[in-house]
């Protein structure tokens, strides 16, 4: 159809014009419409169960928290940290202008929410490729503070958005500001501006220097990494960026600036600080509020870590970490010792608390390499086989993928038990394939172990990362006899009266592997100390254990038990750096054979020895060893 010249002038007509745009209004009005009653339904669903919002401005005295020792001794502290309430007018100008500028510069002009700032800061994590520039006003902090969880879900966020308006239309922005800076978490325990002035530099908040302001407005980044006790140079480095944001707002000359930066710091003096245990109570610190609820009243939680062997355990791995850093590139290292019903007597979460406060014990997952051959096994067992049942170590293919031994040969027939000893990769994964995938995986789930575990046929030689305490609650499962276990910490927590809040009962998920199945695991798994890749950790009484070493060297394990302690020992570097030629068999061994010597009170070996310095595994001699370094270590 040809379009004649009247249809093209009656097309570009003021009238035609004029239903467009009335067609144009009325869709933008209606999609408006049910924009407004689509935000409505959902605000008035997340709002239903807010929280009770009458005492905002109510600064109570956060509940202490003393932890004992499983022998009733005193651990540690924890509460009273909130100092005194301050109003922002009491406070020197350049605490609160210190906040403001870095955390919140348009906190005087927005209604809650910034949506100049939440669009800035979209923009430059897109640019950079990940978070480094948050949204959340002070509002929105300060009503995450006083009345939410910190759990991140939409539901949190939206209940935030909603309170951060709330508090807006109730309270004036220097009342505001007031919540925050009494409520806000800053490290080492504290709570609050006032709390934390007094903690680090030994004044009150209102005696604060200007460069003391910033570095604690510096914390909020970051509390536990910055805070001045721990890392005093990224404090202070910190706290110099808190200057010049203060600069950047207006709050300071540049000159004023700089003489704040080069103005001497007075810190607080130390007090005697916890010796023992410091990643174990940060691990129950998380737990208590989860146990007993949110709580006015001061509480004593009794714990299951033994004093002394936490000591122990901390001071071997330090020693034969330091005695052997430099020369086998190895920095970090990790240990749980537990009960076979699952009481953790002793976390180590690192060589040194104070320089970091990730815990590799709970925190870091690794690659537990041949330490996950067990739960292999006893798969097979639980189908039919037996430690007596043989396989032949020869050449494999599957799927174009070819597992190796660590020596890079092929040793002929042997049985399941002798392979679990000298932790032959190609009679593991021939087993997996046997029994299925599926079934290992299952195995691994009634052991306790949450971790995702990716169905391949590298499963076999431990390739998915697990941490170290559910490896280690796995093997407790076998000490005690095939009784499922969670691992724990808490005993009993009792308030100021004496009243028990919470009090362990019962054990874990019930009988989750047959008895005659873990009598054959014993004997198989003692035979890798007797005679295998874990003779380094022999006892003077029976005990089962299996080594484990992950790709490149990147990770060394211990894992084993008797029938008092169930321990689990890890070595490797935070930036998964490899090691030169560390195995499970070798340092992780050494220092589990020292920890649970102690736990026994067995003391030293008959033989006296110096801090052992374990040899480098001899060199492979196969082509594809050398390129995949340790992928298929034997141990």
């Amino acid at each position: 159809m040809v379009e004649t010249k009247k249809d093209k002038a009656s097309a570009g007509s003021p009238k035609a014009g004029g239903r467009v745009l009335r067609f144009l209004l009325k869709w933008t009005f209606t999609l408006g419409i049910w924009a407004v009653v689509i935000i409505g339904i959902i605000t008035a669903f997340y709002a239903y169960d807010l929280p009770s919002t009458d005492k905002a401005l109510e600064v109570a005295r956060r509940p202490a928290v003393t932890l004992l020792a499983r022998d009733g001794s005193k651990m540690a502290d924890l509460g009273d940290l909130q100092g005194s309430a301050v109003h922002v007018k009491d406070l020197p100008k350049y605490l609160p202008e210190a906040v403001i500028a870095t955390e919140d510069r348009r906190f005087y002009s927005h209604s809650g929410i910034d949506i100049i700032g939440i669009t800035r800061a979209m923009v430059r994590n897109i640019k950079a490729g990940r978070v480094v520039q948050g949204g959340s006003t002070i509002s929105q902090q300060a009503a995450k503070n006083l009345f939410l969880t910190p759990e991140r879900t939409f539901k949190r966020k939206y209940q935030e958005l909603i309170l951060a308006f709330w508090l807006e239309q109730k309270f004036t922005k220097d009342q505001i500001l007031t919540i925050y800076l009494n409520r806000v978490y800053l490290g080492s325990g504290t709570y609050g501006v006032d709390g934390a002035a007094r903690k680090y530099f030994g004044v009150p908040a209102r005696k604060l220097s200007i460069f003391q302001s910033a570095i604690i407005a510096g914390l909020l980044k970051a509390p536990s990494r910055l805070n001045p006790r721990n890392n005093t140079k990224a404090a202070v480095a910190r706290g110099k960026v808190v200057l010049s944001n203060m600069v950047a707002a207006g709050y300071l000359t540049k000159t004023q600036a700089r003489q704040a930066a080069s103005s001497k710091l007075y810190y607080a003096q130390n007090q005697r600080a916890q010796k023992v245990g410091r990643y174990f109570v940060g691990w129950i610190s998380e737990q208590v509020r989860g146990f007993v609820g949110p709580r006015t009243g001061d509480v004593t939680v009794k714990t299951t870590m033994d004093a002394r062997l936490q000591a122990q355990a901390e001071k071997h791995i330090e020693r034969y970490l330091a005695a052997n850093a430099k020369k086998y590139n190895v920095h970090q290292g990790a240990a749980v010792v537990m009960s076979p019903g699952g009481a953790v007597l002793a976390m180590v979460g690192g060589r040194n608390y104070r320089k970091s406060q990730f815990n590799r014990t709970t925190q870091a997952r690794r690659q537990p390499g041949s330490a996950f051959k067990p739960i292999v096994y006893l798969a097979a067992l639980e189908a039919g086989l037996a430690p007596s049942t043989k396989f032949r170590d020869s050449p494999l293919t599957i799927k174009g993928w070819s597992p190796k031994n660590y020596d890079g040969k092929f040793h002929g027939e042997m049985s399941l038990k002798t392979a679990l000893a000298r932790s032959i990769n190609t009679i593991a994964v021939k087993v997996a394939e046997h029994v299925g995938q599926g079934n290992v995986i299952k195995t691994a789930r009634r052991l306790g172990i949450t971790a995702k575990l990716t169905s391949s046929p590298s499963l076999a030689l431990g390739t998915s990362e697990i941490n170290l305490l559910e490896m280690t609650g796995a093997y407790a499962v076998l000490a005690n006899g095939g009784q499922g276990i969670w691992p724990f910490g808490v005993e009993e927590i009792k308030d100021a009266e004496g009243r028990v809040l919470y009090r362990r009962q019962g054990g874990g998920a019930g009988q989750v592997v047959e008895p005659r199945h873990v009598r054959s695991m014993d004997n198989m798994l003692q035979e890798v100390i007797r005679t295998g890749t874990g003779k380094k950790a022999r006892l003077r009484r029976p005990a089962q254990g299996k080594t484990g070493t992950s790709q490149g060297f990147r990770d060394a394990w211990f894992i084993g038990y008797t029938k008092n302690f169930v321990t689990g020992v890890w070595v490797g570097n935070d930036n998964d750096a490899p090691m030169k030629k560390i195995t499970g068999g070798g340092l992780p061994a050494i220092i589990w054979q020292k920890i649970m010597s102690d736990a026994h009170g067995d003391g030293a070996t008959k033989k006296k020895r110096s801090v052992a310095k374990p040899k480098p595994a001899k060199k492979e001699k196969s082509f594809f060893d050398k390129i995949f370094g340790g992928l298929f270590s034997s141990d």
